[in-house]
């Protein structure tokens, strides 16, 4: 259930006429009352002798009472409620049940409270109602209306649970608008699965992920190919924006535009500014760096960075300070959003509905300082630059490490939220890893397989080797591992690594100490990646990519020159 205050209004029959109108496309279906202040107001919907104008006078008796001072000057009072398309239908005696609990939570007309506001609840659909009420108490007092919001979101929690809806998570005041009715009935006149709202919300967050300056904000913007107007100071500096989809038109034929704040709170000019704020244009000291900020780099590299990023920030989100956290949290939306443009068909749309979802999980209260997240930012500016990547090869290979690390990346990221109290965040993210999940078995599938033949070709005592290191790295797990349809991809990687000169029980201890694995479908599987990436190991084997091509993390260097300069067996 969504109840929704909307702006307040100074015409009381204006609003009248809207509820009992037939809508913008003629959604409006039979309106009625289904509750009133005094359960006696007139109803023009049923009653053919009742007009507006009776009873935009009823609810506007009480203006009388005040003079110009106590009078608000806007004191038209609008409340919608909504349920979702799963929720079943409500009675008339439900929906008036809920006016009444809604109008008392906010402070319009409370029983206990002597007299009230006057108000009616109209219904015309079967999913939501809307309520109109006059800010005049009948004793001659303005209501006390603050935190209304705050407080009929409450009694929403309560009714859900006392009518079997679908129980939402508690909001903090910072998601996105939600696009109104009039927008979702235009979109579905227009055969388009999402409002326009929504489409340019996506778009503009894709041309923001990684962007390192307005220039290059807007250029891509103009490159996606929506309608874009700035706002201009008289000194020249640049104020705001606002977007519109081409096909998008008013009853007067011009283009709808949405300035970004409406879009979402963090899309707004100021916000964005903020993703700039640190040095270094994007690239981190401590992180992987492009030859030039506009140099672009293959795909299969800016997603093995990728992933390396997302390895990094796991730590910072798990052990950082709140507000460095949440900077990471807000990059990692960055990265889902470059990923998800630059995907191969078999994974883009799961990516997509996974930055789709974490968008939500990407803001919260705890404000975020923006500048400790260049790695990621990078990443996501890699991606873009890189463009799209090829679903086989080293592409798609490396697609699946980088898709691996983020699924563990946005899993800690909803553990953070939810010990935060941030229940719809948390929510969020725990939607993104679904997608992740999804879109990491379509990318992993081929790669992963290639991987098991080539460990199922070891000899007798290679397996036996690689056996011996996993029990010796990782005795707890030692079983488990062994007993997995992915044990031979991993016997291979091992393999490959001792190859490339590294000491593999060593390296895959160290893998398995700095990042749990209880969130792991398979423990093989995630462990061949990792490794794969740590040692610098080429993620898709049938490629002839040389392995020195990457650099490995410092941390695992090989056990001497010559064997560094071996590469892996084929």
């Amino acid at each position: 259930m969504v109840p929704k205050i909307h702006k307040r209004g100074t015409r009381t029959i204006g609003l009248l006429y809207y509820l009992y109108g037939p809508g913008k496309a003629e959604e409006h279906i039979d309106p009625h009352l289904v509750a009133s202040w005094d359960q006696a107001a007139p109803d023009p919907g049923r009653d053919p002798d009742a007009t507006y104008k009776q009873l935009q006078r009823l609810l506007d008796q009480p203006l009388a009472l005040l003079d110009d001072k106590q009078r608000a000057k806007k004191h038209v009072w609008h409340l919608s409620v909504r349920n979702g398309p799963a929720d079943r239908i409500l009675s008339d005696d439900e929906w008036g049940d809920i006016a009444r609990r809604m109008v008392a939570a906010a402070g319009i007309d409370d029983p206990d409270q002597g007299a009230g506001c006057r108000w009616v609840a109209v219904r015309h659909a079967d999913d939501h109602i809307h309520i109109l009420a006059t800010l005049a108490r009948e004793d001659g007092y303005r209501p006390d209306l603050d935190h209304d919001a705050a407080r009929v979101q409450a009694a929403a929690r309560l009714l859900e649970q006392e009518l079997g809806l679908r129980r939402l998570k508690a909001g903090d005041g910072t998601a996105a608008q939600r696009p109104t009715s009039a927008e979702r009935h235009k979109a579905a006149r227009q055969g388009r699965e999402r409002t326009a709202r929504e489409e340019l919300r996506e778009t503009v967050r894709q041309a923001v992920a990684g962007a390192l300056s307005e220039a290059e904000f807007f250029a891509r913007l103009a490159a996606a190919g929506l309608l874009v107007r700035t706002r201009v100071a008289p000194s020249g500096d640049l104020l705001g924006y606002k977007v519109a989809l081409p096909g998008d038109l008013n009853k007067e034929g011009e283009p709808v535009y949405y300035p970004g704040a409406r879009l979402a709170p963090d899309l707004s000019l100021p916000r964005i500014r903020e993703r700039w704020s640190g040095t270094g244009h994007g690239q981190d000291d401590a992180g992987p760096r492009s030859a030039s900020p506009a140099d672009p780099v293959p795909p299969a590299v800016a997603r093995r960075r990728t992933a390396t990023a997302a390895w990094e920030a796991i730590l910072v989100v798990e052990d950082g300070e709140d507000a460095v956290a949440a900077a990471h949290i807000a990059a990692t939306g960055e990265v889902l959003d470059a990923l998800a443009q630059t995907s191969a068909a078999h994974t883009r749309e799961e990516l997509r509905d996974a930055a789709w979802a974490f968008e939500r999980a990407s803001r919260s209260h705890v404000r975020a300082v923006r500048g400790h997240d260049r790695a990621l930012r990078q990443a996501a500016r890699d991606l873009v630059r890189g463009g799209p990547a090829l679903g086989r090869g080293e592409d798609g290979a490396t697609t699946a490490m980088a898709i691996d690390m983020l699924f563990f990346l946005v899993v800690v990221a909803a553990h953070w939220h939810a010990r935060k109290g941030h229940a719809q965040q948390a929510h969020a993210a725990e939607q993104a890893a679904q997608h992740l999940r999804a879109a990491y078995r379509a990318a992993a599938e081929h790669p992963l397989a290639a991987l098991r033949r080539r460990g199922r070709c070891l000899s007798h005592p290679q397996l036996r080797r690689q056996e011996t290191c996993v029990r010796e790295a990782v005795p707890e797990l030692a079983d488990q591992i062994l007993a997995e349809h992915g044990w031979a991809a991993l016997a291979a990687t091992l393999a490959d690594a001792e190859a490339a000169g590294h000491d593999p029980v060593a390296l895959l201890s160290g893998t398995v100490r700095r990042r749990e694995l209880d969130t792991a479908d398979s423990i093989s599987d995630v462990l061949v990646w990792r490794l794969r990436r740590t040692a610098g190991l080429p993620a898709d084997m049938t490629d002839t990519l040389p392995v020195d091509r990457f650099v490995p993390d410092a941390a695992h260097t090989p056990r001497t020159q010559k064997q560094s300069r071996q590469r892996p067996r084929r």
